[in-house]
C-alpha cells in the first residue's frame, strides 16, 4: 500500500460518525491491532455514493463500488470512487476484475488517485451483517491491510441525517478466517463474539475551501426550507419494519440454537454408548482371562462411533450481530420519537 505525506492545505471537516474499537499498531493482513484510526472522505465521494444508489438502487437491491485513495500515517483518505456496473446473467462475458483494472488505469492517466483502499455498499434497513460481506471484506483486508467497507443507509439518510459508517474486521476474526475453522471450539479459543467481529472506524467528511464557500453562498441564496415535518409526532413505518426484520432474525437464531442443541444431545448420547461399549469389552476380556482365553482384539472406536459433524457457528455470530444492529437502530429511532413527545408535552403544559 502506497502512502503520501500530508499536504499543507487546511480544510474544514465535519464528523459524521462516532468510531468503535480501534487499536494501535500495524500488522500485515490483519495481524496485530488496526493500522487505521480515522477515515477521511471527500465530499465528492459521498455525493457519488448517494447518486449511485438513487440511479440504480431499488428497494432491497444493494449497490456496490470501489473506493480509491491514499494512506497518510494512521488516516485513510478516500478521494474518489467508481461503481460496479449492474449486469444480468446474460452478461456472462463480463469480467469485474478486468473492469476494475481498466477503470483504475484510466484514472491514473488523468492524474487522479487510483490506489484501491476498499469498497462501499448500500444497505436496506441496516441489513448488512452477512456472510457475503464478511467474505468480501476478508479478501480486501487480507490483500490490502488498510482497506475498509463503507456502509451507506439510504433510508436513514432520507430521514434527514447522513448515515455512512466505515467498518473493518477485527484482528481476531481475521485470524479465524485465515484458518477457515468456524467450529465452536475454534471460535471459543479465539474468544470471538458478535461484538468482536467488526470494528467501526471514525469518519470525517472533508471539503476544500472553494466548496465550503460555494455551499455558504448557495445556502444564503436558497429559500428557507419548511422543516416542520421534522417535528411531526406521527411514527413512520421505519420502526415497524425494523421490528419485523428483528423478529425474522430472532426466528433464525432460534432455529440455529435448536440445531446446535440437537448436535450436543447426539454427541452426549454417543459418548454414553461409547463408554458402555468399552465397559462391556472390559468385562468380557476379564471373563476370557479367567478362562485362560486370549483377550479380544483391539478395535478402532472411531469407526464404530463416527463423530457427529459440529455445526458451523459463524452463521450464528452473524445473525447475532445483525440482531444487535437492528436493536441499535430501534434504540436510536425510539429515542428521537420519545424526545419529540416529551418536548410536545412540555410545550402543551407551558401553553396551558
Amino acid at each position: 500500500m502506497a502512502s503520501r505525506k500530508e499536504g499543507t492545505g487546511s480544510t474544514t471537516t465535519s464528523s459524521s460518525s462516532a468510531g468503535g474499537t480501534v487499536g494501535k499498531g500495524k500488522g500485515k493482513g490483519g495481524s496485530g491491532d488496526s493500522a487505521v484510526k480515522q477515515v477521511q472522505i471527500d465530499g465528492l465521494v459521498v455525493l457519488k455514493i448517494i447518486k449511485h444508489y438513487q440511479e440504480e438502487g431499488q428497494g432491497t437491491e444493494v449497490v456496490q463500488g470501489v473506493l480509491l485513495g491514499l494512506v497518510v500515517e494512521d488516516r485513510l483518505e478516500i478521494t474518489n470512487c467508481f461503481p460496479f456496473p449492474q449486469h444480468t446473467e446474460d452478461d456472462a462475458d463480463f469480467d469485474e476484475v478486468q473492469y476494475q483494472m481498466e477503470m483504475m488505469r484510466s484514472l491514473r492517466h488523468v492524474n487522479i488517485d487510483h490506489l484501491h483502499v476498499g469498497w462501499y455498499q448500500s444497505t436496506y434497513y441496516g441489513s448488512f451483517v452477512t456472510r457475503a460481506l464478511l467474505d468480501s471484506q476478508f479478501s480486501y483486508q487480507h490483500a490490502i491491510e488498510e482497506s475498509v467497507v463503507l456502509i451507506y443507509d439510504p433510508i436513514k439518510t432520507a430521514q434527514g441525517s447522513l448515515s455512512l459508517k466505515a467498518y473493518r474486521l477485527t484482528p481476531k476474526l481475521m485470524e479465524v478466517c485465515k484458518e477457515k475453522d468456524f467450529s465452536p471450539e475454534a471460535l471459543k479459543k479465539a474468544s470471538i463474539t458478535f461484538e468482536h467481529m467488526f470494528e467501526e472506524v471514525p469518519i470525517v467528511i472533508k471539503n476544500s475551501h472553494l466548496i465550503n464557500v460555494l455551499m455558504w453562498e448557495l445556502e444564503k441564496k436558497s429559500a428557507v426550507a419548511d422543516k416542520h415535518e421534522l417535528l411531526s409526532l406521527a411514527s413512520s413505518n421505519h420502526l415497524g419494519k425494523n421490528l419485523q426484520l428483528l423478529m425474522d432474525r430472532v426466528d433464525e437464531m432460534s432455529q440455529d440454537i435448536i440445531k446446535y442443541n440437537t448436535y450436543m444431545r447426539n454427541t452426549s448420547k454417543q459418548q454414553q454408548q461409547k463408554h458402555q461399549y468399552q465397559q462391556r469389552r472390559q468385562q468380557e476380556n476379564m471373563q476370557r482371562q479367567s478362562r485362560g482365553e486370549p483377550p479380544l482384539p483391539e478395535e478402532d472406536l472411531s469407526k464404530l462411533f463416527k463423530p457427529h459433524q459440529a455445526p458451523a457457528r459463524m452463521d450464528s455470530l452473524l445473525i447475532a450481530g445483525q440482531i444487535n444492529t437492528y436493536c441499535q437502530n430501534i434504540k436510536e429511532f425510539t429515542a428521537q420519537n420519545l424526545g419529540k413527545l416529551f418536548m410536545a408535552q412540555a410545550l402543551q403544559e407551558y401553553n396551558n
